[in-house]
């Protein structure tokens, strides 16, 4: 599964610079997604000596994943803040939102990144969906946002009604990367795919440990999805969510696909877009998240996508089909700022909720101030927030899941013997070995046994037969079926197992 922005564009000139154990810098950044770079352009521009340390390649995970919607008509998002946080919050959210899609679009200008103006739109289908709707529209009304009502969406199908907003983005993500990659380079900063930060130190200058050995910096940014540092617990106050989405070429496109950006308030989600690509118009349809290793089968959440889309789109031919991973706060507002026994000088940023592209470079801008001596109101307002009734609930409920899902498939896992023959093609099996959980799959004709337990935390691992990966159902970290580590907060492989 390789996304259609990964698989139609290649960052250029992103050959790694070459990694120097003992070099020293002002600022690492661990990860080139959009969060880490456009932090890294911004204290380059400062003046500072930048080196971003990226553990697979540009735009590997999240970034490359994305459905890349500039908006800040957000889902049903304001609103699901507004039952958690005050009014001044939701604002706070709104501004910084509003400045990183600002920051963004004027640095496309610029750089001559092209990109298309679209109106967003909410849409329900059900009175239930319609319900979310009104409380969206409030909620967006008391954050300045100029959203309006409508019937008219340009959909297939029928609708209960929409909240719209004109004038938002949506772009290639993977041309925004190579374009920070390039100003980046020319501003003297550091890039060096292929080396995983693992452990820092507490006190300036920090000692940065990598997969390839140490640097030292005087600050570290951690713009890893969830933070890969444990320091502050931050694994438990987020949800990890995995979603799925595809690209179709449509009979009679680009007049047989709706043009605008669209997201529904109902569950199952469904987002849509379009995607120009190489003088065509492609449809984005995405939808189907579920916690990470909490679902019987992503396959099946694939599958659905595609049936949904062959009823509205008939003949669509599918080109691409992908997931990606997000993570939830536990109040829906994103974790910015420094990390709990960093000693102030490690900083992350995280919990976007499937809205990175503004919370990215929001979050870039906030950090950058901070580092750079700076102060921006609604980041402070944001980082003043209060833990309410509802977030301990939400809390207790993600956790919750925690606590049933690791003992249930530790026992599992104890109850049942490994099986001795090879799992069928891409099937993956938990089994007993010695007293230990293994996990046994077969991809590509090649079978791997490795370790069940994840290198986290502990946790059993289960197969995702859509990836043909081992996925945690605690923290949402993913390895490979050959144990390699595909997403953290873990830091480690899966050790192999012979036999």
């Amino acid at each position: 599964m390789k996304s259609v922005w990964l698989d139609t564009y290649e960052v250029p000139s992103t050959a790694t610079d070459e990694f120097v154990p003992g070099d020293r810098y002002d600022t690492v950044v661990a990860g080139a997604g959009l969060t880490g770079l456009t932090t890294a352009v911004l204290l380059a521009r400062a003046g500072q000596r930048i080196a971003v340390l990226e553990a697979r390649s540009v735009g590997a995970v999240t970034t490359g994943n994305t459905t890349a919607k500039l908006s800040l008509l957000q889902g049903a998002t304001l609103s699901q803040i507004r039952r958690h946080q005050s009014d001044e919050v939701l604002r706070a959210y709104v501004e910084g939102n509003r400045e990183g899609m600002s920051w963004l679009v004027r640095h496309l200008e610029e750089r001559g990144v092209p990109f298309q103006r679209r109106s967003a739109y909410t849409y329900a289908t059900t009175s239930r969906g319609t319900a979310r709707l009104r409380k969206e529209l409030e909620a967006a009304r008391a954050a300045d946002l100029h959203v309006s009502w409508t019937g008219d969406t340009g959909l297939p199908y029928a609708v209960a009604g929409a909240i719209t907003l004109p004038d938002q983005v949506q772009f290639h993500p993977m041309e925004v990367l190579g374009s920070l990659v390039a100003e980046l380079r020319e501003r003297g900063g550091t890039l060096v795919e292929g080396v995983r930060i693992n452990g820092a130190g507490f006190r300036s200058p920090l000692t940065v440990q990598t997969s390839a050995g140490s640097v030292e910096a005087d600050r570290l940014v951690l713009a890893t999805g969830t933070p890969v540092l444990d320091r502050g617990g931050y694994f438990a106050k987020l949800s990890p969510n995995r979603s799925y989405a595809l690209t179709y070429r449509v009979p009679g496109a680009p007049e047989s696909i709706p043009e605008g950006m669209y997201i529904s308030a109902d569950s199952p989600t469904r987002t849509l877009r379009t995607v120009p690509l190489d003088g065509e118009e492609l449809l984005l349809v995405g939808g189907n998240d579920h916690v990470v290793g909490r679902s019987a089968s992503p396959q099946a959440a694939v599958d659905d996508l595609e049936e949904w889309t062959q009823r509205h789109f008939p003949g669509a031919e599918r080109t691409h089909a992908w997931a990606a991973q997000d993570y939830q706060s536990v109040n829906l507002v994103p974790f910015i700022g420094t990390l709990p026994r960093g000693g102030g000088n490690i900083y992350l940023a995280t919990g976007y909720n499937k809205w990175g592209m503004s919370n990215a470079v929001a979050a870039a801008i906030a950090l950058s101030a901070e580092i750079l001596g700076g102060s921006v109101p609604w980041a402070a307002t944001l980082g003043r927030r209060v833990t309410t009734p509802s977030d301990i609930l939400t809390s207790l409920r993600f956790n919750a899941g925690v606590g049933v899902n690791a003992p249930k498939d530790w026992l599992k896992a104890e109850l049942r013997e490994l099986p001795g023959e090879a799992p069928g093609e891409g099937e993956g099996v938990v089994g007993r070995r010695k007293g230990r959980p293994v996990a046994a799959s077969t991809v590509d004709g090649r079978t791997c046994r490795v370790s069940g337990v994840c290198t986290h935390l502990g946790g059993v691992l289960r197969w995702n037969d859509a990836e043909r990966s081992w996925d945690c159902p605690l923290h949402g970290s993913r390895f490979a079926a050959d144990g390699a580590l595909l997403e953290g907060p873990a830091v480690k492989d899966l050790p192999r197992v012979d036999g």
